[in-house]
């Protein structure tokens, strides 16, 4: 693809957050109890990363900015009912339900994050919050725990959504989405895109 027929989309910090918290997530979730050190240490990643994007989406470039992919209910409801018939159009940043899945994504992993925190400050007396738990029963942890998995499990959910969507969109407007994620580039035009 020549530089004049494709524009920059997506900014190095959101690719290198992208492909960095999809390798933490997978690290943290196939390692899980079996290696501790590297499922905290890679959940670590996750919260730094997570923060960082949080600061981004208002501050960054146009489209990793929050506010250029909340869409409203009903704009992500059509959306997916032209994405069903295969005639949605073409958005150059996140569409309206790649913003909806953007926004689940975080609020899960942020579940995900607190909860593993709790249970590692509950479980192990140890992490940031060791000193505020260790005056708690042992069901709590337990509890925590099934929440954490939960959030866990949910997540792989969404992921794997969320890789479905980009697939079924590279095929409908014949654009490979994973490689625009990797350059950050994406073609500049589309007879039925959308601004």
């Amino acid at each position: 693809m020549r530089s004049n027929d494709s524009v920059r989309v997506w900014d190095p910090f959101i690719r290198i957050f992208h492909w960095g918290l999809v390798l933490s997530f997978l690290l943290a979730y196939v390692t899980e109890e079996d290696i501790l050190s590297i499922h905290t240490l890679a959940g670590y990643v996750v919260v730094g990363l997570l923060s960082l994007r949080i600061i981004w989406g208002f501050i960054g470039t146009r489209y990793a900015k929050f506010s250029e992919f909340a869409y409203s209910p009903s704009a992500i409801y059509q959306f997916l009912v032209e994405t069903g018939k295969f005639r949605a159009p073409r958005y150059l940043g996140h569409n309206p339900a790649g913003g909806a899945m953007i926004f689940m994504l975080i609020a899960s992993l942020i579940m995900t994050s607190i909860s593993g925190l709790v249970v590692y400050g509950a479980a192990e007396q140890a992490g940031p919050l060791a000193g505020m738990m260790s005056g708690f029963p042992m069901f709590f942890s337990g509890l925590s725990e099934e929440i954490h998995e939960f959030f866990a499990n949910f997540t792989l959910l969404l992921v794997i959504l969320h890789v479905g969507g980009v697939l079924l969109e590279s095929l409908i407007h014949r654009e490979n989405l994973v490689l625009s994620m990797i350059t950050g580039r994406k073609r500049t035009s589309n007879s039925t895109e959308a601004v």
